[in-house]
């Protein structure tokens, strides 16, 4: 069909799916060019779209008013995953310094999280900013295992944990250590629930290849809980984000895998390369921007996600 891009269109699992995405709305590919993209962050004042590119070390940036991309920021310190604090600044994971960063509004960096009891992270990997400005983000050990994404090395905490990072004190604490692989996390609109990728069977033969679903305690400073949500019918779940109904819009090796609360999977949008990551942005936050392996792409959908 014309305007359709080859590998590209909406599959339907279960009939619900039908209402989450309209009918004549195309998969546009926004840019290609990168050898692994990932961690895509909307920053709506500016109207633009920051991302890593990472075995190239850069961060890359579209812009919505003209559809120009150029580069962000190279070295990026092979960057991975990204996110807007409730100050409208750029968090990013860094592989090759094992450091969680924040860019502010004068361009200068600051470390949010370096080490965990004295240790160095292993690479953090993707975060998220609650409410309350706390971070949150994951440390597998991706970054250290070869250098094409980092430098290769060993870890100093001998595992792969979740973390919380206090805004006022600084203090680095664990919220989950019984991860193999702990990848993509995205809060609940209402921030009761954090959902964390577990992306173990990459490196772990028969390893976990899904998404758990945590209670968040009522001080808002831990996790209770963590059952298994949804197993990935297609390779791993990486990044996602979840929308106002509280359906979870995740990566996976065919495009982009669509779960409804109760974890069941709905439908999907293809795509023509593993995808890493997603997020929803524009003025509505009813476009879904999708990171797959070379190429930036973007869908405009029946639904309105959450800003971060």
């Amino acid at each position: 069909m014309f305007g359709v891009l080859e590998g590209t269109g909406f599959e339907v699992i279960e009939p619900e799916f039908e209402d989450c995405f309209i009918g004549h709305a195309r998969v546009e590919r926004l840019w290609t060019g990168a050898r692994w993209s990932e961690g895509p962050a909307w920053f709506p004042a500016g109207r633009y779209l920051v991302w890593s590119d990472i075995p190239n070390n850069r961060l890359m940036r579209w812009d919505e008013t003209d559809g120009s991309v150029s580069v962000f920021r190279s070295p990026s310190n092979n960057a991975n995953g990204n996110t807007v604090d409730t100050q409208g600044r750029l968090v990013s994971c860094e592989h090759q310094t094992r450091r969680v960063t924040r860019t502010d509004h004068d361009g200068s960096i600051s470390v949010i999280a370096s080490h965990w009891n004295g240790k160095r992270l292993n690479s953090p990997n993707d975060v998220v900013v609650k409410s309350d400005g706390s971070v949150w983000f994951t440390d597998p050990s991706y970054g250290i295992m070869m250098d094409y994404e980092g430098d290769r090395a060993e870890s100093e905490i001998g595992a792969c944990h979740v973390y919380r990072a206090d805004p006022e004190t600084g203090d680095v604490t664990t919220v989950a250590t019984d991860f193999v692989k702990p990848n993509g996390l995205a809060f609940s609109a209402d921030e009761q629930h954090l959902f964390i990728a577990d992306t173990g069977g990459t490196h772990q033969k028969n390893g976990p290849a899904h998404i758990r679903k945590f209670e968040v305690s009522e001080d808002g400073r831990g996790l209770r809980g963590g059952d298994v949500l949804a197993s990935c019918t297609n390779g791993f779940f990486d990044g996602f984000r979840l929308d106002r109904d509280g359906r979870i819009w995740t990566s996976a090796a065919d495009g982009v895998h669509c779960l409804n609360s109760s974890g069941t999977l709905i439908g999907k949008v293809h795509i023509p390369e593993i995808v890493s990551n997603v997020c929803f942005g524009g003025a509505k936050l009813n476009r879904l921007f999708i990171t797959g392996t070379t190429s930036l792409y973007s869908v405009f959908l029946n639904v309105n996600g959450i800003s971060r």
